[in-house]
């Protein structure tokens, strides 16, 4: 981990188990060649991958299908001058296994806005990368003490 102008740099471990504790991040990706970034409510699977649900009509639906994307949460304290921020990047797939679709169906992450056509959205978690800003380099208790209640 590294030290530098008030940023710390997180491990893997660390990175996932801080977005576990939020549950709306931005999916980043290109659609006719231009960045796009749109906010979605999210879950983070045991494994580490990002699951988050769109209409299967819409421009991001079809732009990220087997696109690396990249995926972005934070949580700040604005007066306190703290917070942190975690990216995942990864490829991006439609879930088509009729069991763990079901799952998500019963218990995922829900749109923004209901369409009745879902699909849920798969990153790969190839490469993540967390940062801690803090006047003393870690992460304030009240950002990631939270109770079972407030999980995700």
């Amino acid at each position: 981990m590294h030290r530098h102008n008030g940023f710390r740099e997180l491990d893997r471990r660390e990175s996932l188990r801080l977005l576990s504790l939020v549950t709306i991040g931005r999916v980043v990706y290109t659609e006719d060649a231009l960045p796009t970034i749109l906010p979605v409510h999210f879950l983070l699977d045991p494994d580490g991958a990002v699951l988050f649900q769109a209409s299967a009509a819409s421009h991001m639906a079809r732009a990220v299908q087997g696109a690396v994307v990249a995926f972005e949460a934070d949580h700040f304290d604005e007066a306190g001058h703290t917070g942190w921020s975690v990216v995942v990047t990864g490829r991006a797939s439609v879930v088509t296994n009729p069991v763990k679709d079901a799952r998500l169906r019963s218990s995922g992450p829900r749109p923004w806005l209901e369409t009745g056509d879902g699909i849920f959205i798969h990153v790969e978690p190839e490469l993540v990368a967390g940062r801690v800003v803090d006047r003393n380099g870690h992460v304030p208790a009240e950002q990631v003490e939270l109770s079972p209640a407030d999980m995700p």
